[in-house]
């Protein structure tokens, strides 16, 4: 196919030439993939992104589902790896790995090229996200009025984030049980991600 993206004909959804030609199971999975595999908004559009920009490349190369090899995968990542950081030819990796399996479990193609494709080493030594000193914290936490109900819910879910270092998400999402006794201590149960 010559176009990089194919109106697909069940539902007007858009899809990579390489997914369209494979048909309509393998378009119906493509899809599923994205809607019911990947439940996370901020991950679904990094895994597309990323997706995407594979399957550009092995259509450059003509290359389909079914002729992929863990070379071409190999090729990919290493040439990603020129302009990409680290991380980013990790991640791309992981989206390759996990549509392909997907592919595999619903019987489009009968192995995944990318399982034995190893992305490059990374190992984080210090974080990037930033963090208050002590000292910050506690200027924080007293400037917020603790005489109103919406300075106390402020005030509670700062101090929350800023010493159990959890996910914005994570203490949103907490309810009045999640703050509970455990003999003489009190604990927290944050729902983080994965």
């Amino acid at each position: 196919m010559s176009s990089e993206l194919v109106q697909h004909r069940n539902g007007g959804i858009i899809l990579p030439a390489l997914i369209a030609q494979e048909g309509d199971r393998a378009g119906r999975r493509f899809v599923e993939f994205f809607t019911a595999q990947i439940r996370n908004p901020n991950t679904r559009a990094a895994y597309g992104h990323a997706v995407g920009q594979f399957l550009r490349w092995c259509e450059e190369r003509r290359l389909t589902l079914q002729t992929l090899e863990p070379i071409a995968v190999a090729a990919y990542v290493e040439e990603l790896g020129k302009s990409r950081a680290k991380s980013t030819v990790k991640q791309h990796l992981a989206a390759v790995k996990m549509l392909l399996d997907w592919m595999v479990t619903g019987q489009i193609i009968p192995v995944n090229p990318a399982t034995s494709v190893r992305g490059p080493k990374h190992v984080v030594v210090k974080g990037l996200t930033p963090y208050l000193s002590a000292e910050d914290a506690r200027t924080l936490l007293n400037s917020i009025e603790p005489a109103t109900l919406l300075g106390l819910r402020d005030r509670a879910l700062i101090a929350v984030m800023t010493y159990s270092f959890a996910r914005v998400t994570a203490v949103l999402s907490m309810t009045v049980d999640d703050y509970y006794a455990n003999g003489k201590k009190w604990r927290l149960r944050l729902h983080e991600k994965g």
